[in-house]
């Protein structure tokens, strides 16, 4: 069973964590080591899922994958986006093929 409605709360949790207390909220920490550390920590936790991947266990794959798209979240809130924008990117680019998208980003 999928809830696609989880990006959503993801997207409105980090929104509200950004002026929680760092010291209380894992968020709030990573939020306030600014840009370049939320995107340190998404490349570690995409390099985790990598490993996964690799290894083949399923189990393990989906919870490095949740650590990745909550990192994602974080990375792109502390640059003023969201899922939401992701998503609406991707409606942007559906019925396009993948060469022809790729090659209008010019």
């Amino acid at each position: 069973m999928s809830d696609y409605d989880a990006f959503g709360r993801l997207d409105a949790t980090i929104a509200a964590r950004k002026s929680a207390d760092p010291e209380e909220s894992w968020t709030a920490k990573l939020l306030a080591k600014g840009p370049e550390k939320c995107a340190e920590k998404f490349g570690e936790e995409a390099v985790e899922a990598i490993i996964e991947a690799v290894k083949g266990d399923r189990d393990r794959l989906g919870s490095e994958a949740a650590d990745v798209v909550y990192h994602l979240a974080v990375m792109l809130a502390s640059r003023g986006l969201s899922l939401a924008d992701v998503a609406d990117e991707l409606t942007r680019r559906e019925g396009l093929s993948g060469v022809a998208e790729k090659a209008g980003r010019g």
